[in-house]
């Protein structure tokens, strides 16, 4: 028990207090996207790039491992996009951001802090790869998506650059890529870059979590409508469910890397879903209430999924 309150007492009471001083101290919104520049720019790239190049290129799980995690992510979306599209009548732009409250979890600001703390460093690696290919094939499949439901108008060159500039140069990707050269290369940092890296990204996982909580706390929860229940089950039920039989089923990854992609799939919807639904104006207020809720809710399912984990009921391969 106390191991489980060692992983999720500082998870949950970082984003606590992020919520709480800028309640309590009416931190101003430019006070807010300071600590957004510092975490998405400097301290969280350190912490990609530093956790995949510092771990054996051969220990890193390949192919296999990624294109199941990034296939069940892909399953969740669909289930929840078919939900969405069937309770809004066929609106596809509503349906696609609703197909994102169910998949795009908050892997890039949340998952760090936890994957690292319950299972070790090794963790760290399957946290930045997992991420770089959710947010490849999420940040495809929305403006595809738009583009089939009449939002988004524009040509294919137009759209395919887009999603390319999207995806390539997202300092997280740009940063775990690099990583994964450095591990394969087997070279290591000079020592006053290394140093600086090791500051960066020892900061990386606290000052993100109180972001999350800051950032919360400037947003309002609204209408709960009929299917955001079903679309926060989805995300935070049968997404990490999805991911754990699959993996299990497949067979033969490391059982670190294996609870990292179940924990990561367990978190709530990230922040990028109302950034998208507001850019394609699809589904915006819902959405916010959506990430305050499914924050809120995983409070429980992520202290289940932890709690399974070191216990030791959750089994490597539950098929045997």
């Amino acid at each position: 028990m106390s191991e489980i309150a060692t992983v999720l007492l500082p998870f949950f009471g970082l984003i606590a207090f992020g919520f709480g001083a800028t309640r309590l101290m009416r931190l101003p919104a430019q006070g807010v996207s300071g600590l957004n520049l510092f975490v998405y720019y400097f301290a969280m790239p350190a912490w990609f790039f530093q956790l995949v190049a510092t771990i054996p290129f051969r220990e890193i799980e390949h192919w296999s491992f990624l294109i199941a995690t990034t296939f069940a992510t892909y399953c969740a979306f669909a289930i929840a996009f078919s939900l969405g599209a069937l309770l809004n009548r066929g609106n596809v732009p509503d349906a696609t951001i609703e197909g994102l409250v169910g998949s795009y979890a908050n892997i890039g600001y949340m998952a760090p802090a936890l994957t690292v703390a319950a299972l070790g460093p090794t963790a760290g690696a399957a946290t930045a790869l997992v991420f770089a290919f959710d947010h490849a094939l999420l940040f495809t499949i929305a403006p595809l998506m738009m583009a089939l439901g009449g939002t988004a108008r524009t040509n294919g060159s137009t759209m395919g650059r887009d999603i390319l500039r999207r995806i390539f140069l997202h300092p997280f990707i740009l940063a775990a890529f690099a990583g994964l050269a450095v591990s394969a290369v087997g070279v290591g940092m000079p020592g006053p870059i290394d140093a600086i890296l090791v500051f960066l990204s020892s900061a990386a996982p606290p000052v993100a979590l109180f972001a999350v909580g800051a950032s919360l706390a400037q947003k309002h929860v609204g209408r709960v409508t009929l299917e955001m229940p079903a679309l926060l089950v989805v995300k935070l039920i049968l997404h990490p469910l999805i991911v754990y039989l699959l993996l299990s089923w497949i067979g033969g990854f490391d059982r670190t890397w294996l609870f990292a992609a179940v924990l990561m799939a367990a978190l709530p919807p990230a922040a990028n879903v109302l950034a998208l639904a507001q850019k394609y104006e699809s589904y915006r207020d819902q959405s916010v209430t959506a990430i305050l809720l499914g924050t809120a809710a995983s409070v429980v399912t992520v202290t289940v999924v932890v709690t399974l984990i070191f216990s030791g009921d959750l089994p490597i391969n539950p098929f045997n």
